[in-house]
């Protein structure tokens, strides 16, 4: 199977693990639902995700690995050789069969949310989170990889400002937002969690009812 084959099969492939119910209040609060991380690249989805995920009991996902799973070949190849239309539309319909297998922590990357189609499927199958982080922060923290495709350019600093302040306002639409500064990937699991029970009892509901 090709690749784009392959990326046009996202939707029918699917986890074996994503119907498993955590024991944490958290995890039992959401019913089937999943927590979605939200948020640009360095902002640590994935790091603090599989950590959220561990001390919830939830499976762990993450988008991007799914989409290179599936295509066979890494996102910056993906953008190199098909483009980014082509990788937004394989990245949208992998995050919608994502949040069919939940409840789950699941990492997105960072232009998905900017999809209205994704946002919608967000807000109908999860609770999304915002991971938020200042320039400094993520620019230390991108810069220990190359392989960022939107930051091959001679100026990527510039990048990174223009993609924050077309994002940082649709991120905004988040359920919940945490910052994520310079701290043990822990401390910022526990101000998810903080922030998650502060959110259900405002609601004054589970998230599945």
């Amino acid at each position: 199977m090709n690749t784009s084959s392959r990326l046009n099969s996202l939707d029918e492939a699917g986890g074996q693990d994503g119907r498993r119910q955590g024991g944490h209040p958290i995890a039992r609060r959401l019913g089937s639902r999943s927590l979605v991380l939200v948020g640009l690249m360095g902002a640590g989805k994935s790091t603090v995700g599989r950590r959220l995920a561990q001390k919830l009991g939830l499976p762990f996902r993450d988008a991007d690995h799914e989409i290179e799973e599936a295509a066979g070949m890494s996102i910056p190849d993906i953008f190199a050789i098909h483009g980014e239309e082509h990788f937004r539309d394989g990245e949208r319909r992998v995050i919608a069969r994502l949040l069919q297998e939940g409840p789950m922590v699941l990492a997105t990357g960072g232009g998905a949310f900017m999809n209205a189609e994704t946002r919608a499927a967000i807000r109908a199958a999860g609770v999304s989170i915002w991971l938020k982080a200042d320039l400094d922060t993520l620019m230390r923290r991108v810069r220990r990889r190359a392989t960022r495709p939107l930051l091959q350019n001679p100026d990527p600093e510039g990048t990174m400002r223009r993609l924050m302040e077309v994002r940082y306002p649709v991120y905004a639409e988040a359920d919940v937002t945490v910052y994520s500064h310079e701290a043990p990937h822990d401390r910022v699991v526990a101000d998810i969690v903080q922030a998650l029970k502060e959110w259900f009892d405002e609601h004054g509901r589970s998230a599945g009812e």
